[in-house]
C-alpha cells in the first residue's frame, strides 16, 4: 500500500523531487521505469512501468486483434477516439537516481502549474499521483465522506 501525503516544488526544469518513501513503495526493487498517465484532470498518475502493462496491455492488444480481424470497420469514429486518447494519455518516464521526475511536455499543461509551483504528492494504495493543489482539495472536500463505506467495503 503506497500511502503519504507531501508538498513539493516544481522547479524551473519540470522537476519535482519526489520522497524517498514513495518512490521506494512505487519501485521497492530499484527499477524507475514508470509510467505517467492523465487520469483525471489537474492530476496525474505514476506507475510501475511493469505494473501498467499488466494493466493496459491485455486491452490494447484485443483492441488491435480486433483491427486486424476486421471488426471494427463500422466502428471508426469510436476507434479514432480511442487511439488519440491512447495517444496522449500516457507517457513513459523514469524516476532519477535523486527521485526527480521531469514532468513532460503535454502533461504540464494537464497539471496546471508553472515552474515554482506548488504540487501534492499522494500514495494512492497501487500508484503515486501528482496534483495541482486546487484539485486535490476540491477532490478531499468530496471524497473524504465516502471513506468509512468505501473502508467497510473494503475490508467486509
Amino acid at each position: 500500500m503506497i500511502q503519504g501525503e507531501y508538498v513539493r516544488t516544481i522547479d524551473d526544469r519540470w522537476r519535482v523531487t519526489l520522497p524517498a518513501e514513495l518512490v521506494e513503495a512505487l519501485c521497492p526493487g530499484g527499477e524507475r521505469d514508470c509510467v505517467l498517465g492523465k487520469e483525471r484532470y489537474g492530476a496525474l498518475s505514476l506507475w510501475p512501468k511493469a505494473v501498467w502493462q499488466q494493466r493496459i496491455a491485455a486491452g490494447v492488444k484485443l483492441v488491435e486483434h480486433k483491427i486486424q480481424s476486421n471488426w471494427m470497420t463500422n466502428r471508426i469514429d469510436q476507434l479514432q477516439t480511442f487511439g488519440r486518447l491512447l495517444s496522449t494519455k500516457y507517457r513513459d518516464v523514469r524516476i532519477g537516481s535523486n527521485g526527480r521526475l521531469v514532468i513532460p511536455e503535454g502533461f504540464r499543461e494537464f497539471l496546471a502549474l508553472e515552474p515554482g509551483g506548488e504540487v501534492v504528492v499522494v500514495g494512492a494504495a497501487v500508484c503515486l499521483e501528482l496534483w495541482h493543489p486546487k484539485a486535490w482539495r476540491s477532490y478531499l472536500k468530496k471524497a473524504l465522506v465516502q471513506f468509512g463505506g468505501l473502508f467497510q467495503e473494503l475490508t467486509g
